[in-house]
């Protein structure tokens, strides 16, 4: 269980700005972002021997590899869902930990707002799996046809459950803003929000507020991991990789899993959550920063009950008011502003700042920050790490 613990490094950062429209193909700020992650490490092309992208990334390997000059791979794989980007992570950290790679690069790049591309996605809705139209069959003759209305109907139960008012969930969006603001290279640069705007931002379905739903955005990202040896003998001081683990239950679907006993919670992020603190040898105590699932506001509080930094029911109290939550207080959370304060990019956004947060170059650096926990895939699988300064 902690084979590829300590055992490998992120060494290089490669990140575009968040935009309405980048103005460039996908494929394109791909490049551009392994470009700079490789010059961050101190890396050329020829250095690289793995790569692990997203299932779904338009910018597919073949492209890439051919396009960046990168002629020597032994090593690729993918990562699909929400909970991708920390499992890419622990992709790439296998790679290198068991000596099948030396460099692996891992990216995605989106532009999920302006839609311009080089090719279609490569999972088109006329290849979607059968199970994936099985789901499609139960829910969409009922108007259940989007990811909020899927994530709301799981929210509601949560709310009965434990007496909560929607309105609380504002404290998750003011504080992620109130990040972001500071953040050049977010979306919502010196643009804070007040509760009084949560609140009076529309329902579009109930629960769910339009500053409850991330926002659509242009950007991409690439990392580079090596194991810790080589890692020293590089530009940047190693981020080093303590724990990286995923989780899925035998009734796991993606933010729909209406059928088992109990749906008020996130199981597999609880699961995953107890393999990550034992793989990296800490607890929920030794945390100062996380950058968790952002997606849907109140997938944050509910985060924080699995992963053990409260007790069930009370994540919304542990936010309300935003002083735990936000730099300087308890738990700092979403730093660089997240899906809500930055932009979306599923999550690849979250590993890039606790990068930055162990290396004190955040914009909402916290003191002292050498343990980050990352968590992805809030209401389906569920992936995380837990980086850290030092071994």
């Amino acid at each position: 269980m902690n084979s590829i613990s300590n055992k490998a490094a992120i060494v290089g950062v490669g990140v575009s700005g968040f935009s309405k429209d980048s103005g460039r193909t996908e494929l394109r700020m791909t490049c551009e972002c392994i470009k700079a992650a490789l010059d961050d490490a101190g890396l050329v092309p020829l250095d690289i021997d793995g790569i692990v992208k997203h299932t779904d990334d338009a910018s597919d390997e073949h492209s890439v590899t051919s396009s960046m000059g990168m002629g020597n791979l032994t090593y690729f794989g993918e990562s699909r869902w929400d909970s991708a980007p920390c499992s890419m992570v622990l992709r790439a950290a296998i790679g290198v930990a068991t000596g099948v790679a030396n460099y692996v690069v891992l990216y995605r790049a989106v532009n999920g707002s302006s839609r311009r591309r080089m090719m279609p996605s490569m999972r088109a809705s006329g290849q979607m799996s059968t199970s994936d139209l099985l789901q499609w069959t139960y829910h969409a003759p009922f108007g259940l046809m989007s990811e909020a209305g899927r994530v709301a109907m799981i929210v509601r139960r949560y709310m009965h459950e434990y007496g909560i008012n929607s309105d609380q969930f504002g404290w998750v969006t003011t504080v992620c803003r109130e990040h972001g603001a500071k953040n050049p290279n977010g979306m919502f640069y010196n643009e804070p929000i007040t509760i009084k705007d949560y609140l009076e931002s529309k329902v579009i379905v109930d629960p769910l507020r339009v500053m409850d739903c991330h926002e659509e955005a242009d950007s991409a990202v690439a990392l580079v991991v090596a194991t810790v040896e080589r890692a020293k003998n590089l530009r940047q001081k190693p981020v080093y990789i303590l724990g990286a683990t995923q989780s899925q239950l035998s009734e796991t679907e993606e933010k729909n899993s209406y059928y088992r006993p109990v749906i008020s919670g996130l199981p597999e992020m609880g699961h995953m959550g107890k393999r990550l603190f034992a793989m990296a040898g800490v607890g929920p105590k030794d945390i100062k920063v996380a950058q968790l699932d952002d997606s849907y506001a109140p997938l944050v509080p509910m985060q924080l009950e699995e992963l053990g930094f409260c007790g069930r029911g009370e994540g919304v109290a542990f936010c309300e008011g935003g002083d735990r939550i936000r730099v300087g207080g308890e738990l700092a959370l979403n730093t660089s502003g997240g899906s809500l304060g930055e932009g979306y990019l599923y999550g690849m956004n979250h590993v890039v700042e606790a990068v930055r947060q162990i290396g004190g170059t955040s914009t909402a650096q916290v003191k002292d920050a050498d343990l980050v926990l990352v968590a992805t895939g809030a209401g389906g699988p569920a992936s995380g790490l837990i980086l850290g300064g030092s071994r």
